[in-house]
């Protein structure tokens, strides 16, 4: 998405059950350096990120987010002192890349530190800027972060190796057990339904439940970057929903453009099930995996309502 959107970032009626937030810092020193009480400092730039660092570094690590409010626009954040003050003492600095807070990776290269690690989500994961830039909504890649962030805690504190090799396996396992449940539901009882979205957002997370994404991806892209949509992919999806091709509309909440608006009034009308994901986490009381799978959850009753 481009700088210039603005997150509609209200209320909109998830109910989640409260969990873990942060952000994580970490370097690539020998041995516990920094932090209080001898625990690894982590700054995430996305709470998102942060989240699930502060789970794997459970109480070996103090997790900082800077983007910790479901109001703030990832794009157009302009960094305080005092984060950088945070990520200058950083030993691990979580940014999600591929344009997508580049204010990030500015203040991290303005706060040069030798022994900190920067882990880049992008890099990580082999995508470059202009991109999907909505890797916490691709599993496989979220699998890929898990892996990386665990080295760094490992490098960081290698007396603490085998106890983040155990949170990780319990995030793996016992914290997302949920999560993991509701993606093989969906994958099993609705593999193939056609669904539309709003966004790019959603564009990885279909496939891996095996839905059959039909919005045109030019303007899943344009909505994503904030720019106007072509007329013909308008025409495609209006058509799609007018001759109810698809069975479950989702989309951005945070992000609901009046060309997203008059599609959910067109799905409602022709009776099509609409159903909401937020960019960022919502609230920001809950962990990732709790967000992720209360979305899932709703997701599965939209499908479930059309094939009834």
């Amino acid at each position: 998405m481009s700088t210039t959107r603005v997150l509609r970032g209200a209320a909109i009626g998830l109910l989640l059950a409260a969990g873990a937030t942060g952000v994580v810092g970490c370097s690539t020193g020998h041995g516990v350096t920094s932090g209080e009480a001898g625990t690894i400092r982590v700054v995430a730039a996305e709470n998102f990120w942060g989240s699930i660092a502060a789970q794997l570094g459970g109480d070996k690590v103090t997790v900082t987010s800077i983007i910790d409010s479901p109001d703030a626009d990832p794009h157009d954040y302009e960094p305080t002192t005092a984060d950088g003050r945070a990520v200058a003492t950083a030993d691990l600095v979580l940014v999600n890349g591929i344009g997508y807070d580049t204010w990030a990776s500015k203040l991290a290269a303005a706060n040069p530190v030798d022994s900190r690690i920067l882990l880049t989500v992008g890099d990580i994961v082999g995508v470059a800027d202009g991109g999907n830039p909505h890797r916490w909504y691709n599993p496989a890649d979220v699998r890929t972060v898990v892996d990386e962030i665990t080295r760094g805690y490992q490098r960081i504190d290698p007396g603490d190796s085998a106890y983040f090799a155990r949170q990780k396996a319990a995030f793996e396992t016992t914290a997302t057990a949920a999560y993991q449940a509701m993606t093989a539901e969906i994958r099993t009882r609705y593999a193939g339904t056609k669904v539309g979205a709003s966004e790019s957002i959603f564009a990885m997370l279909a496939p891996a439940l095996g839905l059959d994404l039909v919005t045109p991806g030019g303007f899943l892209t344009a909505v994503s970057q904030g720019i106007d949509p072509a007329a013909a992919d308008k025409a495609t999806i209006d058509a799609q929903i007018s001759n109810r091709v698809i069975k479950v509309y989702v989309y951005n909440a945070q992000n609901a453009t009046p060309d997203v608006q008059a599609q959910i009034a067109a799905a409602k009308s022709h009776g099509i099930q609409v159903t909401t994901i937020t960019e960022t986490m919502t609230p920001a009381t809950v962990s990732w995996q709790q967000w992720q799978t209360a979305q899932l959850t709703a997701l599965r009753d939209a499908l479930a309502a059309a094939a009834r």
